[in-house]
């Protein structure tokens, strides 16, 4: 009797862990999903909608976010099925996105040049409704992990898989910040800061999906809350870039549409969240 009793508090605290681990994913892809939404708002105003499929990401990430925010206040492990085909269709979106992204640029002349990866169709943001899919995804799949005890995504440790792919996510956000900051010259060093912070922290997540498992990885956890609060302050920056702008926030019509995006940098802030929410499956799970 004792034993099973053992065997289901141990059930019980695995299944809480990987609860708490989804509601944080929840978190992150929502953050995700509302900056998608308002970039991709901002950005296909000011192509005119001439494509009616530019209207998709907007759909979309309207209802990602409201089932992630659903998902966050979810305590049950189970997965929710429209959460999951949210999520599914999410991802799908990401990705044809990046399919008429990359068609708009290659299209132009010289295909791949500086010239048409500035201006053009940015590349970075279908992959940001991607990620934001991915994590909603993977937020459905480890809460519904079986009572066994063994935390998997996709057959693999949850873990170390959230880990790597929210490693892999701010890598490619990083890529996204920087091509635009090189277009901007760097006029102000506070720019250098979204292509120095996150890499560092992509490392020690992607570290923490490969090397082997440690207790308490403190300094990596320490480095995704300094990212997290970067993609906070990277709002404020990006609001003194469209007041600095003529005519300042007077003018904002014009000035938020030509100005730094203000929904840009809360993607570091999501992803960084992710990764605090795979280090604290890593912590609770003994089987992660």
């Amino acid at each position: 009797m004792l034993d099973e009793l053992n065997a289901l508090e141990q059930s019980l605290g695995t299944r809480g862990a990987t609860v708490r681990a989804a509601r944080g994913l929840n978190v992150g892809s929502a953050l995700l999903a509302a900056s998608v939404l308002l970039d991709s708002a901002v950005e296909h105003y000011r192509g005119s909608f001439k494509n009616r499929a530019m209207y998709t990401p907007l759909v979309v990430s309207s209802l990602s976010l409201a089932m992630n925010a659903h998902g966050t206040t979810d305590r049950e492990p189970e997965t929710h099925h429209a959460r999951q085909a949210v999520a599914a269709t999410t991802a799908l979106t990401g990705m044809v996105g990046l399919g008429f992204h990359l068609y708009n640029v290659t299209k132009r002349p010289g295909r791949l040049a500086w010239q048409n990866l500035f201006y053009g169709a940015p590349l970075g943001a279908p992959m940001a409704i991607l990620l934001a899919g991915l994590l909603g995804t993977a937020a459905e799949q480890v809460r519904d992990n079986p009572r066994h005890g063994k935390a998997r995504l996709f057959g693999l440790p949850a873990g170390r898989m959230l880990a790597g792919l929210s490693g892999l996510g701010l890598l490619g956000t990083t890529a996204e910040a920087a091509l635009l900051h090189f277009r901007g010259a760097f006029q102000n060093p506070a720019m250098y800061t979204p292509v120095t912070l996150p890499p560092i922290a992509a490392g020690l997540l992607l570290n923490t999906a490969l090397a082997p498992k440690r207790p308490d990885r403190w300094f990596t956890r320490m480095w995704l809350w300094l990212t997290a609060g970067m993609g906070g302050a990277g709002v404020l920056f990006h609001s003194w870039g469209i007041h600095r702008a003529m005519g300042g926030w007077h003018n904002w019509k014009q000035n938020v549409l030509d100005g730094p995006p203000l929904p840009a940098p809360p993607s570091f802030t999501g992803l960084a969240l992710a990764g605090l929410a795979a280090l604290r499956l890593l912590r609770e799970h003994p089987d992660a």
